[in-house]
């Protein structure tokens, strides 16, 4: 599961930012706290950079920016396919006992699906929850075969599950209703605060651009 997010978040924060270098990378996904939710040591960023390079997946431009050199990282076309890929994946499979990869792909919405295929990919999910559900509740009733520590544990899940299950549902309709608006390559209806590094990252990558021709 770690490997996985791992592999979607590096895909992921370079589609939003690129190109981007990795010390960029590493501050971004370090500031949305990967090492506690995605099980991601922030260490092994610019090696998971090196690998991803390596399979097709990105490109690396070493440039001289200001003096200084720099490697700088951007999609191919093989790494767009593979984001998608593994966000629809994690969009669609519950994984009960660990949601680091769904959360990973959920962050990254905007950027990887526009609003229907993204509700498509939720919508099974929320199929595969309901079913999930109907399976607890089977277990609910096995009050004579199980013993009670186990049961009570397994009602922990239960709960979990339904507090999942309500929260996509108002996802789906927020979706559909276009309250929550994603859409890919686009603006979704939202700005960070001035002073965020964000704002750096953009002129970055405007400079960036310029020095690989396309400014």
């Amino acid at each position: 599961m770690a490997a996985t997010a791992t592999r979607l978040l590096l895909l992921g924060a370079v589609a939003i930012f690129e190109p981007v270098n990795g010390y960029q990378i590493r501050r971004e996904l370090t500031s949305w706290q990967v090492d506690r939710w995605a099980h991601m040591n922030p260490g092994s960023i610019y090696g998971g950079l090196s690998t991803l390079a390596r399979q097709g997946h990105l490109v690396r431009h070493e440039l001289v920016d200001g003096g200084r050199e720099v490697s700088v990282y951007e999609l191919t076309e093989s790494g767009r396919a593979e984001l998608q890929r593994l966000v629809v994946t994690a969009l669609e499979t519950v994984e009960l006992y660990d949601r680091s990869d769904f959360m990973a792909a959920f962050s990254m919405l905007p950027s990887v699906l526009p609003a229907d295929r993204a509700r498509h990919s939720l919508v099974r999910r929320r199929a595969a929850l309901e079913q999930t559900v109907a399976e607890f509740a089977e277990i609910k009733m096995q009050t004579e075969t199980v013993p009670p520590h186990v049961l009570r544990g397994a009602l922990l899940w239960y709960d979990v599950t339904l507090a999942e299950l309500e929260w996509l549902r108002e996802v789906i309709e927020e979706l559909a209703s276009g309250r929550f608006a994603i859409a890919s390559g686009s603006e979704f209806g939202w700005k960070p605060p001035a002073g965020d590094p964000g704002w750096q990252m953009a002129s970055d990558r405007e400079r960036y651009l310029a020095l690989l021709g396309r400014g």
